[in-house]
């Protein structure tokens, strides 16, 4: 096992993986930006040094700086969390250089599943279902006769990037060029690089993700899956599990491709396969997260284990328990992202002073935040600031629950999205479970009056 992890992350991931380690009885580092200097994360790890100042570039995505904590503190090993370095391949492989294990998959792997239209291939060669598009990067020479192969709407979508960057939908043909343009240049500022792929747009679909665990003893184990399908501009806000779209035949059937996305490519730790499911119950393979996801707690809340000690158990070359390949979902879970933002004004971020504090509380209601009374939100990063999960009997008794537990958040000095939950989880359609990906684009969210629904 690891003597000592440095987090190369912040917030609640960070103070998740903290939590993991101490119960594994391993030393944690943390690393902090100027700004972050009163974070919860810096407080609690067993040595804390600040990498640099707010600007993520030169802290949190600072790969020398990161390095040289590591070996200031001679950490044997570092966690990426999400987001920030945790899809680089060159920070991984820098990590091996220096002899610090990376907790995450290979060089090869990252760059293999990171690269969205390599990816696709990659899954199409194991039998898995993939979308109509691109084998290759597209430009304006060959864009539109790939589009009209393919037929309209097609979607544009950045091949190093994600989380709804250097995304767009295309309707017609006069549309495209302008679409192209503007998705290669958002793709570039966002990850410096403009490759665009293309492919058939699924007209309404639901977004389904199965999460994996696999060690490096050759064992994979498909853990279920998460409905994602509740975003805002391509951006998750609210997950549960399990799916009320998903029967246990087609279960099984996704939670198969999934091991076989990962046996495919040698899959090693924490991972999530994400399929679009359209109205006939048909499948596709979108992309693969090399890391463990925001969501993954409310995977952990209906199987009781805790993902993220598995995950570092399975780069220390421990074998995952035979137990696993029997667990079931129990009740229901669902998840909200608690984000500083402000849903009556375009969600404008919100940040500043949080003058009062309050968690929920009671059975089976968690809450992973970094956040207290007296902190300052830093405007520097996401948005995000909490994640309610819950646990109930079934789903309805799930949204009942999550609907107490937001009411008793209290969280005063900034604004954020909560009223905007309440109306969402009392909406007929979001309860009967008759939703796709448009249900945001769609949703009637009334200003001031978080009691209404539609």
């Amino acid at each position: 096992m690891f003597k000592k992890v440095l987090i190369a992350n912040r917030g609640e991931i960070a103070l998740r993986i903290i939590r993991a380690c101490k119960e594994l009885n391993i030393q944690t580092v943390a690393v902090y930006s100027e700004c972050d200097d009163l974070s919860l994360h810096a407080t609690f790890a067993d040595e804390a040094i600040c990498i640099g100042p707010a600007d993520s570039r030169k802290s949190y995505l600072n790969i020398p700086a990161i390095i040289s904590a590591a070996e200031l503190t001679n950490a044997d090993a570092i966690h990426p969390g999400y987001g920030f370095l945790s899809e680089s391949a060159e920070f991984a492989s820098i990590c091996i250089d220096q002899n610090i294990a990376f907790i995450g998959p290979n060089t090869k792997i990252i760059s293999t599943m990171g690269n969205k239209s390599i990816a696709k291939e990659t899954v199409r060669n194991a039998g898995v279902p993939v979308i109509p598009g691109s084998k290759d990067i597209v430009d304006l020479e060959n864009i539109h006769s790939i589009a009209n192969e393919i037929g309209y709407p097609v979607i544009l979508k950045a091949s190093a990037g994600g989380g709804g960057k250097g995304m767009r939908i295309v309707y017609s043909q006069e549309e495209i060029n302008k679409a192209y343009e503007d998705a290669k240049l958002e793709s570039e500022l966002s990850f410096n690089n403009g490759d665009i792929y293309l492919e058939k747009y699924i007209h309404k679909p639901r977004h389904i993700e199965i999460q994996i665990l696999a060690d490096t003893h050759g064992n994979i184990i498909g853990l279920g899956e998460r409905e994602c399908t509740i975003q805002r501009r391509h951006q998750k806000i609210l997950e549960e599990s399990p799916s009320v779209a998903i029967n246990d035949a087609l279960r099984k059937q996704m939670n198969d491709s999934a091991v076989d996305v990962a046996r495919t490519c040698n899959y090693v730790g924490a991972g999530t396969v994400e399929f679009l499911l359209d109205s006939n119950n048909n499948y596709y393979f979108m992309e693969m997260n090399t890391r463990i996801q925001v969501e993954h707690p409310v995977t952990e809340m209906v199987l009781g284990i805790d993902l993220i000690k598995h995950q570092i158990m399975c780069h220390a070359n421990h074998k995952l328990p035979g137990w696993m390949v029997n667990l079931k979902p129990r009740g229901h879970a669902i998840e909200c992202r608690i984000n500083a933002e402000d849903p009556g004004n375009n969600f404008m971020p919100s940040p500043g002073l949080i003058s009062s504090f309050h968690m929920p509380g009671g059975m089976n209601i968690r809450v992973d935040t970094h956040v207290y009374s007296g902190y300052k939100v830093p405007s520097n990063y996401d948005s995000m600031i909490a994640k309610l999960i819950v646990h109930g009997l079934d789903r309805e008794d799930a949204i009942n629950k999550m609907l107490s537990a937001l009411d008793e958040f209290v969280i005063e000095g900034i604004n954020t999205i909560i009223p905007y939950h309440k109306q969402i989880l009392n909406d007929k359609n979001f309860k009967t479970g008759s939703f796709d990906t448009s249900f945001i684009e769609n949703f009637n969210y009334i200003i001031g009056n978080e009691n209404e629904s539609n």
